[in-house]
């Protein structure tokens, strides 16, 4: 049976107040209702407001989350002041995941702790505190409610996804794909489990907006990380990313996701001045998508100027610091630096970035240029290595030239003075 919606119930322990996402029957091909609801559970007055604002906008986060109900605060008055199971919870409200959490605040500090806990198994699904400078309130309530929003869009979607499904349908398909681009971010396997998920969904529905967006950001992501080793098939796999995001925005053109997609593919045809405005469309759409920020970054290095895309990469970064596509965040900003010819800095963060996904290819070979342009040969040869050995290519400079990495004859200046410069001296021939 495939998952109709996804269900929580967020109960402030301290200072906040309960959210309740109710499960429905499943339906096939049919738009999700979004009902929202809030109840403070305070015991301290003096902090009320506090609490209300960040349960106010944890519900709105929530509400923008695909496939999620958010229903009326008074459905969880009744639980106010009272000590009940979990599993209690979950059976008199049909939720399947409770989201508990506390505010607390001490002086110009302020803790919010929460939790994510599977009401049917009384097991925890994901857990984080957040301690914060109270100085500017509505910074830190934006920050913490979109940073819970993001994850557990990725942990409830990883939970229902794995639930066992004997006729899958559309949304399980959907869900599984999501649960794919998360568990393997940026990798082949990663990338082949979500086009193939998203390809069962749009048979089933080739109407499904969320079949086509899923498969349209699978086949062009895998095409600006890795490729199908064949040029005439990336082109084959771009315009048809191009007609599914245009199909998906033609029925929708007010889904930011479906805009994010579009996005994608005009980068993925290296037109990144079309894209940082899909980008930022999606971001007015719903402005939870930290990896539409850390694109516009991208697009900022590959079209300049280049200064603007390390504050909007670090930015994506501290609103989803446990992103699963936070390697390469790092890389873009490790890329950024080594182009300015920071090169501390560039090891830096090419460090943290492959630390983060060891097989991304790209990271190995901007590592090898960087410590080569710092005079540390043999790591930079170890590093070359092992971009041929998870990615292969780079194996002349002619072709990595040949390669349209950067889009204006400036960005590809500073390419040839640090990455062709770089590489050269790891060891990479001309030819």
């Amino acid at each position: 049976m495939g998952l109709a919606a996804n269900e929580i119930l967020f109960d402030h322990a301290r200072s906040g107040g309960r959210y309740n996402l109710r499960r429905s029957a499943p339906r096939r091909a049919a738009p999700v209702d979004c009902r929202a609801a809030v109840h403070n559970l305070s015991d301290d007055p003096n902090q009320q407001y506090l609490a209300d604002g960040i349960t106010e906008d944890l519900t709105t986060n929530l509400s923008q989350l695909p496939d999620m109900f958010v229903i009326s605060r008074n459905s969880a008055f009744t639980y106010r002041n009272k000590l009940i199971d979990t599993r209690q919870i979950g059976r008199e409200l049909g939720v399947r995941y409770v989201l508990e959490g506390s505010v607390q605040r001490s002086g110009g500090q302020v803790r919010v702790t929460a939790q994510l806990i599977n009401a049917e198994t009384d097991a925890h699904l994901w857990a984080d505190r957040f301690d914060r400078d109270a100085s500017d309130l509505f910074a830190l309530q934006d920050e913490i409610t979109r940073q819970i929003a993001l994850a557990l869009r990725v942990e409830i979607t990883t939970a229902a996804a794995a639930r066992p499904a004997q006729n899958p349908d559309v949304l399980d398909y959907v869900l599984r794909g999501r649960a794919s681009r998360y568990r393997h971010a940026a990798s082949r396997e990663g990338y082949t489990e979500q086009i193939n998920s998203f390809e069962h969904a749009l048979k089933l529905d080739p109407n499904s907006i969320d079949a086509q967006v899923g498969l349209a950001l699978g086949l062009s992501d895998r095409v600006l990380d890795f490729g199908t080793g064949s040029a005439n098939a990336d082109k084959a796999d771009i315009k048809r990313a191009e007609a599914l995001a245009d199909g998906a925005l033609a029925a929708a053109p007010r889904n930011p996701y479906a805009h994010d997609a579009k996005a994608h593919v005009l980068r993925a045809q290296r037109r990144c001045t079309d894209a940082i405005r899909e980008y930022e469309t999606a971001l007015a759409l719903n402005h939870n998508m930290a990896g539409s920020l850390a694109d516009v970054g991208k697009c900022k290095i590959n079209i300049g100027p280049i200064t603007e895309a390390v504050p909007l990469l670090e930015k994506a970064i501290r609103l989803s610091p446990r992103d699963p596509f936070i390697a390469n965040w790092y890389w873009r900003i490790g890329e950024a630096h080594l182009l300015q010819s920071h090169i501390d800095d560039a090891i830096l963060w090419l460090e943290k970035a492959r630390g983060a996904n060891e097989a991304l290819p790209y990271v190995h070979a901007y590592l090898a240029a960087a410590y080569a342009l710092r005079g540390e040969g043999e790591r930079a040869a170890a590093e070359l290595a092992e971009a041929r050995k998870f990615g292969g290519g780079w194996r002349s400079l002619s072709h990595t030239r040949a390669t349209p990495l950067y889009e204006t004859p400036e960005i590809r200046a500073l390419a040839d003075a640090t990455l062709i410069e770089g590489l050269r001296k790891a060891g990479v021939p001309e030819e």
